[in-house]
């Protein structure tokens, strides 16, 4: 899913946004994160010596913002239209939270590191806040969680495909 997802945004991009930028973004985006930003750099044959810092630096850039603030900004929201979306994200990411629950550093490390549809540095950030673990306890184990799904999708993106094809 993530493939065609990518597939679709970068078509066609390229010859007017450098393709460091298209993959910067895609690792800023919810849902794609840094797994998307690595696909989209391999299938614009960008280097992956520029393309794993680049990924990590947008898939983490969100994340502060999320840990301090995404109580104040679901509280904000929910006396909006936007009521059942925010309602959506907080069920879901309860109905993930049970690694982390439990185990708390190292089950978001988990959480973030396994790159599954569903997990990520997005939702790994949104649980710990929900479970109130302070910016200092979710913070580091998020960034090593990142860089470790990097460097799966890292073999996934461009060590498989240049032994496969």
């Amino acid at each position: 899913m993530a493939e065609s997802i990518v597939t679709s945004i970068t078509n066609g991009l390229t010859h007017f946004i450098p393709a460091e930028i298209i993959i910067f973004i895609v690792s800023l985006l919810p849902v794609l994160e840094l797994r998307g930003g690595l696909i989209a750099a391999s299938l614009l044959k960008v280097n992956w010596i520029y393309a794993f810092p680049i990924c990590i630096v947008g898939n983490l850039l969100p994340i502060p913002i999320i840990l301090l603030f995404i109580d104040k900004i679901f509280a904000a929201l929910k006396n909006t239209r936007l009521k059942k979306i925010v309602e959506h994200f907080e069920k879901r990411a309860a109905a993930k939270s049970n690694a982390v629950t439990k185990h708390r550093r190292w089950g978001l490390f988990l959480f973030v590191a396994i790159p599954l549809p569903g997990t990520g540095a997005w939702t790994g950030a949104l649980i710990a806040a929900m479970l109130r673990m302070k910016v200092k306890e979710a913070f580091l184990p998020i960034i090593w969680g990142v860089f470790a799904a990097g460097l799966i999708m890292s073999f996934v993106s461009y060590v498989i495909p240049y032994f496969w094809f």
